[in-house]
């Protein structure tokens, strides 16, 4: 009798994926019920069925069976079943905070780059930045996010400080982090679509501008600090390796430098 095989991870989960073990979905429930027997039999803890759109008709028999939504991606639903009863869930919730940045540009005779958004809920000078892509880092996304927005292009000097806030977009907590950035270029180029204005503005009257709202005031302040004191986040690029499990990996940490780099 045909039961799902799946692919066994090293917690003792299984994950099953839709498009390498194709099912018709009329036997689908049947084919669940033993496969849930065999695993529950083989001591699995967690069970995981990943469906692609084209079986979207798989979702409503799993949930059926006591699966529950994990996280989504444009090209599959992650479902998931902890099957032991005398054990707690201890698998992860999916990513729930979002991470964003802000280029604090800032030329050598303190001339800071600042934007008005066109969309904002009330004008305001801020810093230009976004959200940080997948597989991207803190240092490349400022770096984009300020060219995408005002055509200046950049390169990385510290991290300034970072603010962590919760219910921010799709309900999820939010980490922004100020990256300090070198001017390569001063002419702007701001983009219509999402910028309103663009401007060049000394430092000093952006700490102070009734304009910039607490929040930005303070990470200003604490450019100003780390520019008297010559203390930066700077980064360090180091690799992480335990056997087979190799990652790079960039390290932000306090260093002491000339106050001019």
């Amino acid at each position: 009798m045909t039961v799902f095989q799946g692919a066994r991870d090293r917690y003792s989960g299984v994950t099953v994926t839709s498009t390498a073990e194709p099912c018709a979905a009329e036997q689908l429930e049947e084919q669940l019920r033993r496969s849930l027997a065999a695993w529950a039999a083989d001591k699995a803890r967690s069970v995981w069925f990943h469906v692609a759109p084209a079986e979207a008709a798989w979702v409503p028999v799993l949930v059926n069976q006591g699966f529950s939504f994990h996280h989504a991606s444009p090209a599959r639903v992650a479902l998931l079943k902890w099957l032991p009863e005398d054990e707690p869930n201890n698998v992860p919730s999916y990513a729930h905070t979002l991470v964003g940045v802000g280029g604090m540009v800032v030329t050598d005779d303190g001339q800071l780059l600042v934007v008005e958004e066109r969309f904002a809920t009330q004008p305001h000078w801020k810093l230009p930045g976004g959200y940080v892509d997948p597989g991207e880092g803190l240092a490349a996304a400022a770096v984009r996010e300020v060219l995408e927005e005002t055509g200046v292009r950049t390169e990385f000097r510290s991290v300034v400080a970072f603010r962590h806030g919760h219910d921010f977009n799709f309900g999820c907590s939010d980490i922004y982090i100020v990256v300090a950035l070198r001017p390569l270029t001063t002419d702007i180029k701001a983009d219509q679509k999402e910028i309103a204005k663009c401007r060049w503005m000394p430092l000093q009257e952006y700490a102070g501008h009734p304009l910039v709202h607490a929040t930005n005031r303070h990470f200003a302040a604490a450019f100003q600090e780390a520019e008297a004191s010559g203390a930066r986040l700077a980064l360090t690029e180091i690799e992480l390796r335990i056997k087979d499990f190799v990652r790079q990996q960039t390290v932000y940490s306090v260093q002491h430098q000339d106050k001019q780099n």
